[in-house]
């Protein structure tokens, strides 16, 4: 049965001021803004465009959470966050690795925390998020982690002079128990 908890070192703290100059620096691109936010923000990335992501999740109804992914010493190393929960389901996006650090398991051990608030928690059905085609280290983590394919976005954004496709991922709150428990998927259609 596969380890499905998430490094005892690894836990999230809510997304600070402190954190917006690995965020800046990471994001040195049109094409690496894309990747991490989507439309989201414009080019280039600046601090007051994080603030008021920021502050966005502290406006009532809570429905973003974005949270710095830290060690235990408190290093930061990454950044998640559940967005559009609705009290039914929620949208996984804004994963960022510290680029030092990929290859490592904190994307799939990054993922796994962010269903455990979502399933666990706040007792969602449903946590989807989008993902572009050519990424396909991510989707493995996704896939790994239980998220099922759901539908394909053919030229959803445009980034300079190249169109992106876009793979739309889901896992239910089912799903998820069974793949925590290191159950099989029942196949579609499957009795089971």
């Amino acid at each position: 049965m596969p380890n499905l908890t998430p490094p005892p070192d690894l836990h999230f703290r809510p997304f600070e001021r402190r954190d917006f100059p690995r965020i800046l620096q990471a994001i040195d691109s049109p094409e690496a803004l894309m990747q991490w936010a989507g439309p989201l923000f414009t080019f280039p990335l600046d601090e007051a465009q994080l603030e008021s992501y920021r502050l966005s999740a502290q406006q009532p109804p809570a429905a973003r959470r974005i949270y710095t992914v830290c060690l235990a010493g408190g290093e930061p190393v990454g950044h998640i966050e559940l967005n559009e929960i609705d009290g039914h389901s929620a949208r996984l996006c804004r994963v960022l690795i510290d680029p030092s650090r990929r290859g490592c398991g904190l994307g799939r051990a990054m993922v796994r925390q962010a269903l455990h608030i979502a399933f666990d928690e706040l007792r969602l059905e449903r946590v989807d998020l989008g993902v572009f085609d050519f990424n396909a280290e991510a989707i493995r983590c996704y896939q790994a982690e239980g998220f099922v394919r759901e539908g394909h976005l053919r030229r959803a954004r445009r980034v300079g002079q190249e169109i992106w496709n876009l793979d739309l991922m889901a896992i239910l709150q089912d799903e998820w128990l069974q793949h925590r428990a290191g159950q099989p998927r029942p196949l579609q259609g499957d009795p089971r």
